[in-house]
């Protein structure tokens, strides 16, 4: 994990784990941490082994996200005007390596599982699916370089549209503000 550049506003924060004989504590969000999300809404989400859901962006909330079971890859790619605009990133998280990943508005990103996990996420804003939307996973525009062949998708991620079709829904859709086009 050390050595990716992630966009800006995208948090990343190693988490240390403490072990006994009755097994192991992680804190995986404090108030004090500078993530940027002060959490509404907490979700536990069990992924079998060859899951991807996504890729996704929102408007309006920030996830923060940590994977205490198992293994998931996060794709991010930049949707937002600035300096990090069209910047992709591939996180790992694992229980191996406890971290915590913070993604703001307007950063797409996507979830990977190779082997069955669980994943734990917080969003600062309560769940609005009219605050999403996607589009394909495998489209090459996206620039992201997944670890594997996801077996099982939604049939929404399956379906979703390409990259540039996004991009123009993102234009007329007024709560993104400040995200635009951004050029491959």
């Amino acid at each position: 994990m050390s050595g990716v550049d992630l966009p800006a506003g995208t948090y990343l924060r190693h988490l240390t784990a403490h072990s006994d004989d009755l097994g192991e504590f992680t804190e995986v969000h404090r108030r004090e941490w500078p993530s940027g999300v002060e959490p509404v809404q907490w979700n536990c989400v069990r992924s079998r082994a060859g899951t991807l859901r996504g890729v996704h962006v929102h408007a309006k909330h920030a996830d923060h996200l940590t994977c205490p079971v198992g293994q998931c890859f996060v794709g991010l790619r930049d949707l937002r005007r600035g300096p990090t605009a069209g910047q992709t990133a591939m996180v790992e998280l694992s229980a191996d390596r406890p971290a915590g990943l913070t993604i703001p508005p307007g950063v797409a990103h996507g979830f990977y599982f190779p082997v069955d996990s669980l994943h734990l996420y917080a969003v600062d804003r309560y769940f609005d699916p009219a605050d999403e939307l996607g589009c394909h996973w495998a489209d090459p525009a996206l620039e992201l370089d997944w670890p594997g062949v996801p077996m099982l998708l939604s049939r929404r991620d399956r379906d979703a549209g390409p990259l540039a079709e996004l991009l123009t829904r993102i234009e007329r859709w007024q709560p993104f503000g400040p995200i635009v086009r951004v050029a491959s």
